[in-house]
C-alpha cells in the first residue's frame, strides 16, 4: 500500500521537527526552513526558465545543498548534534568559484542595478530576495537556538551568486542592465 501524502498530524497548527519535538507552525525554526524551501522552489523556477546548461547544473547542485540546509534547520535543539546531511566549507568555496567565473565575463559593477529587464533576470532577483530573507530568519533563530554557522555563510554567499547570475543571464540575453540613477535633490527648495 502506498504512503499517503497527508498525515493529519498538523491539522491543529503544529508540526514535528527532526527528533520528534512538536512546535507551532508559526515557530521561527519552521519559518526559517520554510523560507529555505521557498527559495529552493524559486531556484527551480530560475533553472526551468534559463537556457544556459552550465547554470542549470549549478542550480541543481545548489538545490541539493538547500535540502541539506533545510534538514539542519528542521532539527530541534536537543537533537542538533544528530548525524544529518552535511554542509561544508567546500560548498561555500564552490559558490565563490561560480561567482568568480561569471565575473570574468561581466563588466565591473559601478552602479546599483534595478531588478528587471527580462523575466529570467527578475526570477533571479526574486530568488535573491528570498535568500536574504532566509538568511535574516536564520540569524534571528541563531540568537537563541543552535544554527550551524555555515548555514548563514552559505545563504550569504548564495545571495551574491544569485545577483551575479542575474547579471550573467542578462549579458547572455543581450539585455542592458537598468542602472539606478538617484534623483538629484533640488537645492532651491
Amino acid at each position: 500500500m502506498a504512503t499517503k501524502i497527508y498525515t493529519k498530524t498538523g491539522d491543529k497548527g503544529s508540526t514535528g521537527l527532526i527528533g520528534g519535538k512538536r512546535v507551532s507552525k508559526s515557530h521561527e525554526r519552521i519559518e526559517a526552513y520554510g523560507t529555505v524551501d521557498e527559495l529552493n522552489s524559486y531556484l527551480g523556477l530560475v533553472s526551468d526558465a534559463i537556457t544556459i546548461d552550465s547554470k542549470k547544473e549549478e542550480l541543481k547542485y545548489i538545490q541539493d545543498r538547500l535540502f541539506t540546509v533545510g534538514s539542519n534547520l528542521a532539527c530541534d535543539d536537543e537533537n542538533a548534534k544528530m548525524i544529518l546531511p552535511d554542509l561544508t566549507e567546500n560548498d561555500i568555496t564552490l559558490l565563490e568559484k561560480y561567482i568568480d567565473q561569471m565575473d570574468t565575463e561581466l563588466e565591473p559593477l559601478k552602479n546599483f542595478i534595478i531588478p528587471g529587464g527580462h523575466i529570467h533576470i527578475s526570477y533571479c532577483h526574486i530568488a535573491r530576495c528570498v535568500c536574504r530573507r532566509a538568511e535574516r530568519l536564520c540569524v534571528q533563530l541563531m540568537e537563541h537556538s543552535f544554527v550551524p554557522p555555515l548555514i548563514i555563510q552559505y545563504l550569504n554567499r548564495l545571495s551574491d551568486y544569485l545577483f551575479a547570475l542575474s547579471r550573467y543571464i542578462g549579458k547572455h540575453l543581450g539585455v542592458a542592465e537598468i542602472v539606478w540613477e538617484p534623483r538629484k535633490v533640488n537645492s532651491s527648495q
